[in-house]
């Protein structure tokens, strides 16, 4: 087995303007992938806005450069995840394509596998 990270992208504006209806479904959604998935899933969750990161980057004296937000000015953004533990990336896969990110047109889903340590 192999643990992948499955990391979950859109775009925030877009998810602060998602009727109510839509996300208790969206939650819904989310609860049932968790049944399904069952142990296999290690640890996952939402994040708050991206407004309320913190980067670091190096600074022009060799130490930690702090400020506010992504590195990047982006549209989308990761908004959440979930730690996996699947057999290979075709059944981490098969696993991610159950969330609802991953078909509703709105962000999208990454998968990467995790170094194992030795």
């Amino acid at each position: 087995m192999a643990r992948y990270l499955i990391l979950i992208y859109g775009d925030e504006q877009a998810w602060d303007a998602v009727p109510p209806q839509e996300l208790e479904a969206r939650h819904a959604a989310h609860v049932a992938f968790a049944a399904s998935a069952g142990p296999a899933i290690l640890g996952g969750a939402q994040l708050q806005p991206a407004a309320t990161a913190t980067s670091l980057r190096a600074g022009a004296d060799g130490r930690p450069a702090v400020t506010d937000g992504p590195f990047l000015e982006t549209k989308e953004v990761l908004g959440g995840y979930y730690v996996v533990d699947a057999p290979d990336l075709d059944a981490a896969i098969a696993m991610a394509s159950r969330l609802r990110e991953a078909t509703a047109g709105r962000g999208g889903i990454e998968i990467r596998p995790l170094v194992e340590p030795n």
